[in-house]
């Protein structure tokens, strides 16, 4: 996550001080990745120190305020035109426990495959339920549509991911069974094939789709 280019965005729209930097980050992304004052006046720190901000004066209530530089700005726009590097993803601790709990003495892995779709389910449905209430506010015109719509977008890639998650949870397990299988068994194809029985055409039953909600 780039905390320092949020803030850039964020000080794009005027001076800001840091601990409403802070609150409208979280407005932003709804409190998905909150912050403490600390980050923000170190990354301010640092943006300042790197010639992207410069302090702005102070607010009637003596806050420092930080204004954007235009090397800031520049910064910012080729950050919002840079694709986001995908050659070296961020450690996932899940990945992490089910790669060491493969033949881990004493961890059945099944159980913690299990374990996480139930909390990975859990979270997809709270995430759904969130993002009916971000459409409600946005339809009602009570809220503040800017942030409800950044909101929004965060929370449906969120649902994704989880999906997306559940998906790699029930293919985990599948590739787990299938590797459990003698050798002789293991070699059969993934997909179904029709059989031959008393001259006609059977075709192997489907394996059940996983049971997860959709967005």
């Amino acid at each position: 996550m780039s905390i320092r280019h949020g803030l850039l965005a964020l000080l794009e729209r005027g001076p800001r001080y840091g601990s409403q930097l802070r609150t409208e980050f979280e407005s932003r992304t709804g409190s998905t990745w909150p912050l403490n004052v600390g980050q923000v006046y170190t990354t301010l720190a640092r943006l300042e120190r790197d010639g992207l901000v410069a302090p702005g004066g102070e607010d009637p209530a003596g806050h420092t305020l930080y204004a954007i530089t235009d090397s800031g700005r520049a910064e910012l726009h080729q950050w919002y035109e840079r694709p986001v590097d995908r050659t070296n993803p961020p450690r996932d601790e899940l990945s992490i426990k089910l790669a060491m709990a493969v033949g881990a003495p004493g961890v059945d892995i099944r159980a913690v495959i299990q374990a996480q779709r139930h909390a990975t389910i859990k979270a997809m449905q709270d995430y759904t339920r969130l993002k009916a209430q971000a459409l409600a506010a946005i339809d009602s015109g009570k809220s503040r549509e800017r942030d409800d719509v950044a909101w929004l977008l965060v929370l449906e890639q969120l649902i994704f991911q989880t999906e997306a998650e559940a998906r790699w949870l029930d293919h985990s397990e599948s590739r787990l069974v299938r590797l459990s299988l003698p050798a002789d068994r293991r070699a059969e194809p993934d997909q179904p094939q029709a059989a031959e029985t008393d001259g006609a055409a059977v075709t192997a039953p489907q394996p059940r789709a996983s049971r997860t909600p959709r967005s």
